[in-house]
């Protein structure tokens, strides 16, 4: 903390607090509806706001680096060299940072021809010598020269901006063993890869600290350089003219000619209307309410200064509910108080242990936490159970995760209103990162209480769980109140409701004949083995066809192929370059090579699901419901929707799944070209709509219509050359796509398309329509209102654009497959529970459904799967459904 009795100086470095923000924080979670990425700008305000609540400066400013250009690379050119092109997404961001700055009343300082380090470093000289406590914020560790009794280094951690390290003199000797200005003259000896100096060969940190604690500085060691033995000593001889020149360009200015000094830095009123302008602009909603806080909590001072309060308010975090440890009946009584239907919905969450089993609960309401250990036939436990399996409205981040674990151990949770990590994905659905920390820091601008990294057996903290049901409830809140009504509608009538049902197929899993599975893999090690021989065979040597610089050897230097697609690593070898090259210029060698990466391809897939069997002899997969930013469920651990369908081995691996012994059958049912359906309906193209409602052969029909000729005489390959270009359309596929997946040539593939839209126009309208309308609104929707941003349809970088544009074409036509399948499969759940059927819905894969039949029941079922199915959307065209019954889900093929 500063010192009361002195007035204290906070300097800033922009720059790299702004890029060491932007690295800590997920870019595609923090994107403005301009399309401007913003995380840098964010992260860099929180730093800040929880910097004036800490360090109560007095004074401040922030220094940027106008450019790479400074004196330094008028005198070493290759000075910083190194550096990689300025990400994408960070520019634009340091000019929005700099408006938010002033709107909140601080100083922001440029000077040409020096690095913004200069500009601290002469503040922070004058400022130590004017009577001020000085702080210095800079994640370059050259400000380490700056230190001394008055002035502070705050250096960011690897872990982003929040976690500083203070570096006084005292920490700088504990970490370095020498004095703070001493620092650059150890820096010089080993060098600053970052900076692009080169240091001495052969010295290290410890080497180039020793030698400065015995000669005392960077001159007395270069002049004593005779004395030094060894092969470091001859490398110093050598080449200490790269730590003289290191130590010239590492030495920071302290003498700039600055527009302003250290008093003219007094802190400012926050101008709340500036701030809430720029802030709505980059939608800062929750770090423009704690601005704002911080603006009421600081009364201007008789200078016309914002002096911060003793008292303020916490701005970089929240004080959290006393947690209290209930059981038995004390636990009764609360829950009937504070968490009955009656009420708001509570926050829960699910202690685990390292096996997934459960340790403990919490729940919460917004001013209550409670802790419940758990431990099965200890304690009285009805009065949980009850309210667990009733209709109190409960939020859960991982909800499916936390039904699966709590039904393991005979727990039923329904209820689920909820879910903070299915929300932010449905508010941005390419995000990566969906822990309950990163939400509650990116929507709550708080950092969630953590374990000490550094205690090698954490101490048990029985409020940690109920923290996190109390922080699952705020940050759920947050979240809904950001989507939109179409997305809340997604989240509340599809998306929650499907928690259990994923849940409960996860935990059902399907029945699998293991011993098939091996023989299957065991022939298809053979073949591999006897493909990888005859190859040898033709090239006279054994390889490693596994790698890519052994192949790239034998192709284009020992069978002098023609060059594929150039990379980093040389040219491609990747299996779409090699059928390329095996479709012009065919070769034996090549052929066995693909035919050799397809069996040992699939091998790879049948020994991951013969790992993936349990002791029962099920296979469980896991639903990720937000591993998608279609809106489609995928399937890992294992994946069962990378099966080949149309392969002999593909029929295998199926036939491999079975029903179980006191199953009849499995039940097969899938969509017929759901997505040229959609397209049909969101179009309203009269051509695909009469083709769909009078039931013809959707191919056949477009070719007809294409090529001229009668129905009949549609060929097979115009009915291909139809159906590629039908789906490639709607993904954006362009001429010379559709020539290379057809092998036409791109004149005729122009053609084809050509007389595709004259045929059916409305198609064409409609897909040029859906970029229009996503550049201006910034997102596609779905029938049912699923929501898909699209930033980069404004960006200048050409490649990203024409991504987001191809992507933009088919989002609302796989979202709209993927809320109908999902709308069905509930839709069948709630009809089999109803009718208290023993049948069980087991797989979703694609646009297909397996069902495990009970005995009896093939009827049932058959009519509630078509009838769901049929009905799960209100199209212009029917939906198609196609039932297939079997003792494997091969035979049930149809």
């Amino acid at each position: 903390m500063s010192d009361p009795a002195k007035p204290t100086l906070l300097v800033i470095d922009g720059h790299s607090l702004a890029f060491r923000a932007f690295y800590a924080l997920p870019v595609d979670s923090f994107v403005n509806r301009e399309g401007q990425h913003t995380n840098a700008i964010h992260g860099f305000i929180s730093m800040l706001l929880n910097l004036l609540k800490a360090e109560k400066p007095s004074h401040l400013a922030v220094a940027f680096d106008i450019s790479r250009y400074s004196f330094r690379t008028r005198e070493y050119p290759e000075y910083k060299g190194t550096r990689s092109e300025t990400p994408h997404e960070f520019v634009g961001q340091i000019p929005l940072l700099q408006e938010a700055l002033h709107a909140m009343g601080i100083t922001t300082i440029t000077k040409e021809d020096f690095e913004a380090d200069d500009i601290l470093a002469t503040l922070a000289a004058r400022g130590s010598a004017g009577g001020y406590k000085v702080f210095v914020v800079s994640g370059d560790r050259d400000a380490i020269q700056m230190v001394n009794d008055d002035v502070t280094l705050l250096y960011p951690s690897a872990r982003g901006v929040t976690d500083l390290t203070r570096y006084d003199r005292d920490k700088v000797f504990e970490r370095y063993g020498i004095e703070p200005p001493q620092y650059p003259e150890v820096a010089a000896l080993v060098g600053e890869t970052s900076d692009n100096l080169i240091g001495i060969d052969k010295v290290g940190e410890k080497t180039a600290v020793k030698w400065i604690n015995q000669f005392g500085s960077l001159d007395a060691i270069i002049e004593h350089r005779d004395e030094i033995k060894g092969v470091v000593g001859d490398k110093l001889r050598e080449q200490y003219d790269r730590a003289v020149r290191n130590r010239k360009l590492n030495r920071l200015v302290t003498n700039v000619e600055l527009p302003v000094g250290p008093d003219d830095l007094e802190r400012r009123p926050i101008d709340v209307e500036a701030v809430t302008e720029v802030f709505d602009r980059l939608q800062f909603r929750t770090l423009l309410d704690r601005v704002t806080a911080l603006a009421e909590a600081s009364p201007t001072g008789s200078a016309g200064t914002a002096v911060p309060s003793a008292d303020s308010s916490d701005a970089g975090g929240h004080t959290g509910p006393i947690v209290r440890t209930l059981i038995d009946e004390e636990l009764a009584h609360w829950l009937r108080t504070n968490a009955s239907a009656e009420k708001a919905p509570v926050g829960v969450a699910v202690e685990y242990d390292p096996a997934g089993g459960v340790t403990g609960l919490g729940i919460a309401t917004a001013t209550e936490a409670v802790h419940i250990p758990w431990a099965a036939g200890r304690g009285d436990y009805v009065a949980l159970e009850e309210w667990l399996d009733d209709d109190s409205a409960k939020v859960v981040h991982d909800a499916k995760r936390a039904y699966k674990a709590l039904k393991r151990v005979g727990l039923t949770l329904t209820g689920l209103s909820g879910d903070p990590r299915v929300a932010a994905w449905l508010l941005r659905p390419g995000r990566t990162s969906f822990a309950l920390g990163d939400l509650v820091y990116e929507h709550l601008g708080e950092r969630m209480p953590v374990a000490d990294p550094n205690q090698l057996v954490p101490a048990e903290d029985a409020s940690g769980v109920a923290l996190d049901a109390w922080y699952t409830l705020r940050v759920a809140d947050d979240l809904l109140g950001e989507l939109d009504e179409g997305s809340r509608r997604v989240l509340t009538e599809i998306e929650m409701p499907l928690v259990p049902v994923l849940g409960d197929m996860e935990l059902t899993g399907v029945e699998t004949d293991q011993p098939a599975l091996q023989a299957l893999s065991a022939r298809l090690g053979d073949t591999a083995a006897g493909l990888a021989a005859q190859a040898f065979e033709v090239i006279g040597r054994e390889v490693n066809l596994g790698s890519p610089k052994q192949l790239q050897e034998v192709l284009f230097e020992q069978l002098q192929m023609p060059k594929t697609r150039s990379m980093k690593t040389g040219y491609s070898t990747d299996a779409g370059s090699l059928a390329d090259l095996q479709d012009k210029h065919p070769h034996p060698f090549l052929d066995l090579l693909l035919k050799h990466r397809d069996a040992t391809k699939l091998r790879q897939i049948i020994d991951t699901l013969d790992k993936a069997v349990d002791a029962g002899g099920r296979i469980h997969t896991t639903y990720d419901q937000t591993g998608t930013t279609t809106g489609r469920i995928s399937s890992i651990d294992p994946n069962l929707q990378n099966i080949p369908v149309k392969t002999s081995v593909g029929h295998e691996i199926r036939a491999a799944f079975r029903h179980g012994r006191d199953y009849e059958t499995l039940l097969t049912a899938d969509y017929s070209q759901i997505e040229m359906r959609i397209m049909a309906h969101l179009s309203g193209d009269e051509g695909l709509i009469t083709a769909f409602t009078e039931g013809e052969d959707l191919h056949r029909f477009v070719g007809a219509r294409i090529f001229g000729v009668e129905p009949a005489d549609v060929s097979p390959t115009m009915r291909t050359k139809v159906k590629a270009m039908s789906y490639g359309l709607a993904y954006g596929l362009s001429a010379f796509g559709l020539s290379k997946q057809l092998r036409i040539d791109t004149a005729e593939a122009k053609q084809l398309m050509g007389d595709y839209f004259s045929r059916f126009g409305a198609v064409r309208d409609y897909l040029r329509n859906v970029v229009v309308q996503a550049r201006e609104d910034g997102y596609t929707e779905t029938i049912f209102g699923r929501r898909r941003p699209f930033a980069d349809l404004n960006s200048s970088n050409r490649v990203l654009r024409d991504n987001a544009e191809r992507a933009a074409l088919n989002a609302p036509i796989q979202g709209s497959a993927a809320d109908i399948m999902k709308i069905a499969m509930l839709g069948v759940r709630a009809d089999i529970d109803e009718r208290e059927l023993q049948s069980r819905v087991l797989l979703q894969v694609h646009d297909e459904l397996i069902v495990e039949v009970a005995g009896g029941e093939v009827d049932a079922i058959e009519e509630i799967v078509r009838r769901r199915m049929g009905s799960a959307a209100d199209l212009r065209v029917p939906l198609d459904v196609s039932v297939g019954l079997g003792e494997s889900w091969d035979a049930a093929a149809h």
